[in-house]
């Protein structure tokens, strides 16, 4: 019988605190068989060089790469009027995440580049008669991950040249919030986030993908020490800090406070 169990991470945003509790709990469990990061490493975060190096530190993990690492890779602040995730240009807190953008880049330096670069659009395994998708969004973008009814006319078309195949599985992150949701014989999953949950749920999150005969999927929430990240963040003040610093705090974007 084939099997294999997936150990996911998805974003960090250079939350190193969190990262480092959630390779602690992977590291525990002795079935894993391999690591995968969805993506969304770096910006709008205090430690982009702590983060960096506790990923590297992962044997054999596959990378994903996300849209704020596509941002890295683009030099988004260049751009004359930079938007990004349909926002104004002239929005100040687009304005302010444009700057994160650049603050993270130079923390990085051509590390990062040479990091984010490696990085793969989608990751694709078949396990048995089950066939597991995995991306930061979507393939076709990486800023707004499929509707069930997207998801399911890729199965039909991957279905095409995999006719054996009586399973799919779709798992991304982005979002920052829980998804468990299932049609026929497609189900999609995102653990909300390793780093910055926007789920009202502060502690962080990593995911464990288990096929055998059936699918097993299990989403660890977990604490770690969240004043290290929020004071990091006050000490370092970068960019955008003190949202940050509340969507640390509260689990949701507050741009309010």
């Amino acid at each position: 019988m084939d099997s294999k169990t997936f150990a996911i991470i998805t974003d960090i945003h250079s939350n190193a605190a969190s990262l480092k509790e959630g390779l602690a709990i992977i590291n525990e469990r002795s079935n894993i068989d391999q690591v995968i990061c969805l993506g969304d490493c770096f910006a709008l975060g205090p430690a982009p060089k702590s983060t960096i190096k506790l990923l590297k530190s992962i044997p054999e993990c596959i990378f994903i790469r996300g849209n704020h690492d596509r941002y890295l890779l683009e030099r988004l602040w260049e751009q004359e009027r930079p938007n990004l995730e349909g926002m104004s240009p002239d929005d100040p807190i687009c304005q302010a995440i444009v700057a994160n953008e650049e603050w993270t880049a130079n923390q990085l330096g051509e590390e990062g580049v040479d990091f984010c670069s490696a990085m793969k659009i989608a990751h694709r395994e078949i396990i048995g008669d089950t066939l597991i998708e995995f991306t930061h969004a979507w393939y076709q973008r990486d800023d707004i991950p499929p509707t069930m009814n997207e998801a399911l006319s890729w199965r039909n078309h991957v279905a095409k040249g995999n006719p054996d195949i009586e399973k799919y599985v779709f798992i991304h992150g982005h979002v920052h919030t829980p998804r468990n949701e299932s049609k026929e014989n497609l189900t999609i999953y995102c653990q909300g986030a390793t780093g910055l949950p926007f789920d009202e749920d502060p502690r962080g999150a990593v995911a464990f993908l288990t096929i055998e005969d059936d699918i097993k999927w299990e989403v660890v929430r977990y604490d770690y020490n969240k004043s290290e990240t929020i004071d990091l963040l006050e000490e370092l003040k970068p960019p955008f800090y003190t949202n940050l610093q509340n969507t640390v705090k509260f689990a949701t974007i507050r741009n309010d406070l």
